[in-house]
């Protein structure tokens, strides 16, 4: 295992951050919200100038930031692009932000971008690629980073290693960290038929860097029976659930309300992570009990 360190210059608070978005910045810069800090998608800023720039120097100015990305294709089990990796560094270098983050998914094949998150297969062979691709990205950046474990739909019949002991053993190995998504458990969990509480109770806390709450919705067909991971609504009852389940146990950790689908105005988005906050608030005082 890999010994290395989040950015030793910048932290994330352990409470609720919100996703930026550029149609917020008069509420955020005008207002200074009282919000812990802001994520960021590093390919949005991968330009050589201009507007987002600035307003991502304004931002990271008074908030600490995380980058999380999506487009690195971490999961494809091919070399990763060069020059994403090197505009993801230009970023980390000027930006300097307390934590960088990536989907275990593939989005590339043979120079194609799919502009997606596909699902990576769970066995041996896939899992020496991703701590191969993930040593490539730490290496390369100088930080420790988090991985995201996925929301399913079906089940890969290629799968030979379950999903927690996948993303665990690449953290492991890697030295990396992991960015549990609630949300992507109890989807998963509600597509895929295993237990939720199981899967939340076995995950590693000494692992977990960052947590991801946001909404879902079902499929528009109900006859199937699934859930899909919009990022379009406020985060349901059951995983508010699941969230307080886990904080009960391994303690308040950067939480993020992910909302990037028919985005609400900013006063929605505050009072969501003014609800993380006060849940994380419990956690510390003990006023949740993990269900046996």
């Amino acid at each position: 295992m890999k010994t290395l360190t989040q950015n030793s210059k910048r932290s994330l608070p352990s409470r609720a951050g919100v996703g930026f978005k550029a149609e917020h910045a008069q509420d955020i810069f005008g207002k200074a919200p009282a919000v812990g800090w802001f994520e960021v998608h590093p390919e949005n800023y991968m330009v050589a100038g201009g507007p987002r720039l600035a307003m991502l120097e304004d931002l990271s100015a008074q908030y600490p930031i995380s980058m999380h990305g999506v487009g690195l294709s971490l999961g494809g089990g091919e070399p990763l692009n060069k020059s994403h990796l090197a505009d993801l560094k230009r970023l980390v270098d000027r930006f300097n932000p307390a934590m960088v983050s990536e989907h275990i998914a593939w989005s590339a094949h043979e120079g194609l971008y799919m502009a997606d998150l596909l699902p990576t297969p769970m066995t041996h062979t896939s899992l020496a690629q991703l701590v191969d691709a993930i040593n490539t990205v730490q290496d390369y950046i100088g930080l420790r980073i988090l991985i995201e474990n996925p929301t399913s739909y079906v089940p890969l019949p290629q799968n030979s290693i379950p999903e927690l002991e996948f993303i665990s053993e690449a953290a492991e190995r890697s030295g990396c960290g992991l960015l549990i998504d609630v949300n992507n458990v109890y989807i998963s969990a509600h597509n895929l038929g295993f237990d939720a509480n199981a899967f939340i109770d076995a995950v590693p806390g000494d692992l977990v860097g960052e947590i991801h709450l946001a909404g879902h919705e079902e499929d528009f067909n109900p006859e199937d029976n699934v859930l899909i991971d919009t990022h379009s609504r406020p985060v349901a009852d059951p995983v508010w659930d699941l969230f307080d389940r886990l904080m009960a146990r391994i303690g308040r950790k950067p939480t993020l309300i992910e909302w990037d689908n028919d985005v609400p105005g900013w006063d929605v988005l505050a009072r969501e992570a003014a609800l993380a906050d006060r849940h994380l608030d419990y956690a510390v005082a003990d006023k949740f009990e993990v269900a046996s």
